[in-house]
């Protein structure tokens, strides 16, 4: 059920849905009418309190467990709340400096994302992510070597010092003339680029008309090029660290979807897919529980951020996975502080 504008809420059932969204976020706990009325700030009845809850309910905002006859927020009121209500609480000062200690110490650049990602966790009281994309090879050198009459291993040196292989199908009557001339094209005219910018430098001598290669060797590169340039794009490292935090006294009590949420921590591909979709966007980004398949069955929210180096060229994505109960106005601007701290590391 699609959840209805904030608008269109009456003043009094807006402040009684903030107000359960937010001790719900604050405790874990469904919230009654009788904790609502006790409050004073309302100057409601308990039974008048009651009602607004239903009606709340009725939209598909709250929602009545089982166990409790309190109301808490469903993704839906969730999603409504954090994208109409919330508002943001920046990181205080020791929070900055936190952040930023941690980002700055000396030594490679991994020790910092490992870092990151432990901050993060210490500071929501999540699991804290860094994806790392892969830098993709620049060319060195690469050579096209025959292994029979139909089959080429491609040797890709990257400036890195690292060397990777690939099997590439050759066509019938394919010469050790023409894998010559592929690899000494590619060493000569493409190296230093990277596999991506080597197959459009190709591709536009091709279109100018100026490019040396025949036709079979000129295809023999463009196939391999583009093999690299695929795998490429599909290397991703994630690093998690504060799994346990996720273990908390209100998990204990629904482990079905913390053994879910883990599950669906160990399949890291999967939630590299998710952090990827945010590369381009502009701040912090946030899923809400079944809103993404991903989470249908565990329940979990990911609030994630893109973090850029000084050309502003997006690095890679970092972010927390947690229970849909997640200090949403505290973490997402925490999330986006610490992509740009990060980024003014990495340089």
């Amino acid at each position: 059920m699609a959840s209805p504008p904030i608008t269109e809420l009456t003043t009094r059932a807006r402040e009684i849905f903030r107000l359960v969204v937010e001790d719900y976020l604050a405790s874990g706990q469904p919230v009654g009418s009788k904790v609502l009325a006790q409050r004073g700030d309302l100057n409601l009845s308990p039974a008048s309190i009651r009602s607004v809850l239903a009606d709340l309910e009725q939209l598909g905002l709250l929602a009545a467990p089982h166990t409790s006859a309190g109301r808490m927020p469903t993704d839906s009121g969730l999603r409504l709340f954090v994208d109409g209500m919330m508002q943001v609480a920046e990181p205080t000062a020791m929070e900055r400096a936190a952040i930023e200690a941690q980002v700055a110490q000396p030594g490679p650049i991994e020790q910092a994302l490992e870092a990151t990602s432990t901050i993060l966790s210490d500071l929501s009281g999540a699991a804290g992510m860094v994806m790392i994309p892969r830098r993709e090879a620049r060319i060195a050198q690469m050579n096209i070597v025959p292994l029979d009459a139909s089959r080429a291993l491609v040797v890709l040196v990257g400036d890195d010092g690292q060397i990777e292989n690939r099997l590439l199908d050759l066509a019938a009557g394919t010469s050790s003339a023409t894998l010559q001339n592929a690899s000494n094209y590619i060493t000569a005219r493409l190296s230093g680029r990277t596999l991506a910018e080597a197959l459009r430098l190709m591709q536009a001598e091709i279109t100018n008309g100026t490019s040396a290669l025949d036709e079979a060797s000129r295809d023999l590169v463009e196939r391999g090029l583009v093999t690299w340039s695929m795998d490429a794009t599909r290397r991703r490292v994630l690093i998690v660290r504060g799994q346990a935090n996720l273990l908390d006294e209100t998990a204990l009590g629904d482990i079905e979807r913390v053994r879910s949420l883990i599950d669906d921590l160990e399949n890291k591909q999967s939630i590299a897919e998710l952090l990827d979709s945010t590369r381009e966007a502009g701040s912090a980004r946030i899923f809400i529980g079944a809103e993404n398949r991903l989470f249908a069955l565990s329940g979990s929210s990911v609030i994630a951020a893109p973090y850029r180096d000084r050309e502003g060229r997006v690095v890679g994505v970092l972010g927390v996975i947690g229970p849909t109960r997640l200090n949403y106005a505290r973490v997402v601007p925490m999330v986006d502080f610490t992509a740009h701290s990060l980024g003014k590391r990495i340089g």
